[in-house]
């Protein structure tokens, strides 16, 4: 299984995010097998900036990592996304943050996300959904909230599980 973070906090960012996870479900050799519920955020990084709409995905997939990359990487793009600054403001942002138990460095992927265990907004969404979820070391990711607890964040709403099915 393979666990995707996804973002956004520019063009009405509900919306965004729940278009990328039909997006992620259309993919080739593909299937979305869950994702949470929308989170609001505040952004990490420049603060002058809207808040943020946070969830994650769960797929299976025969994609291989850089393949995989490849793909989220045009769905950003067709998002309209653009770098403009680090950690700035985005349409959509898609982190591959696990990929079963592997532990993959290359120069454009690394997994697990390095970024992930400091992030409430990554680890609620994903502890709601895999609440035994381990590292590729064995490490409980349920060990790394206390550190990120008091970071602000809320539930939005729920996403129908169903709603991205064939």
């Amino acid at each position: 299984m393979v666990v995707i973070g996804l973002g956004s906090n520019l063009n009405d960012p509900a919306r965004q995010v729940t278009a990328a996870l039909g997006a992620l479900a259309a993919l080739p050799r593909t299937r979305l097998i869950g994702h949470s519920d929308l989170y609001s955020t505040a952004p990490v990084g420049p603060q002058d900036q809207p808040d943020y709409v946070n969830a994650v995905a769960l797929l299976d997939t025969t994609l291989d990592p850089l393949a995989l990359l490849d793909a989220l990487q045009g769905l950003e793009q067709a998002a309209g996304r653009q770098r403009r600054r680090r950690w700035g403001e985005r349409t959509l942002d898609l982190d591959i943050l696990l990929w079963d138990q592997a532990s993959v460095r290359l120069p454009r992927l690394r997994i697990p996300h390095p970024e992930m265990t400091r992030r409430a907004f990554v680890l609620r969404p994903l502890l709601d959904r895999l609440p035994d979820c381990r590292l590729p070391d064995g490490t409980p990711l349920a060990d790394h909230w206390p550190a990120v607890a008091e970071q602000p964040l809320h539930r939005l709403h729920r996403l129908e599980e169903d709603r991205f099915a064939d």
